[in-house]
């Protein structure tokens, strides 16, 4: 099995899913975004199995801080994926990909279920 989680080190969220992951013995390769970018392909696999907008965090300070016009501009999963590469701190924390199964955030009983199929 394959594990890669993405998110920022600093971010809460994410370091409960790191926690949790080692704490049930999972190896896993973080990816640091923010420092390590994003490709445009690895957002565009994301975006097949998860909708635009459950991956573009809304209630973060990222997305506070748009103009109201680039907030209207997102309308799909093509300028999404644009604001994502832009800004990668706009993509709700942690993203999951477990053998190319793709999951955002982190709960205990979210990452149980996952891990238990």
């Amino acid at each position: 099995m394959t594990i890669t989680l993405y998110g920022i080190p600093n971010c809460d969220t994410v370091k409960k899913a790191r926690t949790w992951l080692d704490s049930h013995q999972h190896a896993f390769t973080f990816h640091d975004f923010k420092k390590q970018g994003l490709e445009r392909a690895t957002v565009e696999q994301w975006l097949t199995q998860l909708p635009w907008d459950v991956l573009v965090n809304k209630k973060g300070t990222t997305w506070r801080a748009l103009s109201d016009e680039r907030k209207a501009s997102i309308v799909d999963a093509a300028s999404a994926l644009e604001l994502m590469l832009e800004n990668p701190s706009i993509i709700k924390r942690p993203v999951l990909d477990r053998d190319g199964q793709f999951s955002v955030a982190f709960s205990d009983a979210q990452y149980t279920t996952l891990f238990a199929a």
